[in-house]
């Protein structure tokens, strides 16, 4: 299996399995002398870990991350960072039932018609298991970006959940981290694990819309045609497991828009640089970020894993009934949120290298 490794400059190579002794990443690119310690980085790998509420699956895994090599005395060095997360809590017996059943919403059929074996205790590299490594890496794009463009700030948070909807009106950015689902409004969260708790006792489970918004990134990152930043953002957000859509800026609305409710207008700031009347583009133009908030949407789908009897087939092609057991996540998109976060963090680095390879620092041309 190849195609397991991301980006142009700052290159993530991912590896391991979800029932496997450990996972991991291999960081090739980021500059030296940024400072990271495992503590930094588990800061984030927290903010994903499994088991630490009843919203979540309940496989207990600590997540602790290891640096094995590029960084010396607090620093990296410039050469390749290797990042180790040992599985602790696998319980591969959950998954015997179904040695020989294709899990229906699974990877398993695929796999199979594509390798002709696969690993059935909890999906192997199909499973989100594989996302630990990815926000393991994405803590070094953040430190690295901290310190190349110091101010800039990246923030997910869900804004969907099945029958669920944030009010913008009561969008409040403080409230993100104080709930277990990543919502912009403290007083609805509980409304929204009274209507997650009701699917979980149903033997159900549900899809999500996670956002995400970096501000601060500076104009200019990306290039045209075959280099563009969303080109590259929206690749990293369908490479997560279990997204099955994903827009920037409008995205999907823009097709209700007329041409004079669409085009963001532009004037000049009293500080000397531009400013839009609005940010239906997402912060990024022709594929080249705009110096605005760069908004990333994707849709997460129902976790595939659920008591619930489905129909499928067997190895042999005979039918069946699946009924997944083990510990699962009666939604992913709450997990989902770190990941994506690790991502946008991830690209941006990327493009942010690039950018400097090609032009220095800063946009070239000047406003005014």
């Amino acid at each position: 299996m190849s195609l397991n490794t991301f980006g142009h400059l700052f290159r993530v190579t991912t590896w391991g399995e979800s029932h496997g002794p450990a996972l991991g990443a291999t960081v090739d690119g980021c500059p030296p002398g940024i400072a990271i310690d495992e503590a930094m980085l588990q800061h984030w790998l927290d903010k994903r870990r499994p088991g630490q509420n009843k919203n979540m699956t309940q496989r207990n895994e600590p997540d602790a991350v290891q640096i094995l090599s590029g960084v010396f005395e607090g620093q990296t060095t410039g050469t390749p960072i290797q990042l180790m997360i040992e599985n602790t809590d696998q319980r591969s017996k959950d998954y015997g039932d179904i040695a020989q059943t294709f899990r229906p919403g699974h990877a398993d059929i695929t796999y199979h018609q594509k390798y002709g074996l696969r690993d059935y205790r909890g999906g192997g590299r199909s499973s989100a298991r594989e996302t630990a490594a990815r926000v393991a890496a994405g803590g070094i794009a953040r430190a690295a970006l901290d310190a190349l463009v110091p101010g800039i700030r990246i923030k997910g948070y869900m804004t969907r959940m099945g029958e669920m909807e944030i009010d913008r009106a009561r969008f409040d950015w403080d409230a993100i981290d104080g709930n277990d689902f990543w919502i912009p409004d403290a007083d609805a969260a509980l409304e929204w694990e009274a209507y997650l708790q009701k699917l979980r006792k149903d033997h159900n489970s549900v899809g999500a819309i996670i956002e995400v918004v970096a501000q601060g990134a500076p104009a200019g990152l990306g290039a045209p045609v075959y280099g563009k930043l969303d080109t590259d953002l929206a690749a990293a957000m369908m490479s997560i497991n279990a997204v099955k859509g994903v827009e920037i800026g409008e995205g999907m609305s823009a097709a209700m828009l007329l041409g004079t409710q669409n085009a963001d207008e532009i004037f000049m700031g009293n500080d000397g640089e531009p400013v839009y009347s609005s940010n239906h583009a997402g912060g990024i133009l022709g594929g080249i970020s705009t110096g605005q908030d760069i908004v990333i949407r994707f849709a997460v789908k129902p976790t595939s894993s659920i008591l619930s009897p489905r129909k499928s087939i067997r190895m042999d092609g005979t039918p069946t009934e699946v009924v997944t057991k083990g510990r699962h996540d009666p939604c992913v998109g709450i997990r989902a949120v770190p990941v994506g976060e690790a991502m946008m963090a991830c690209v941006l680095l990327d493009h942010l290298l690039l950018h400097r390879g090609q032009v220095g620092d800063g946009p070239r041309g000047k406003i005014g």
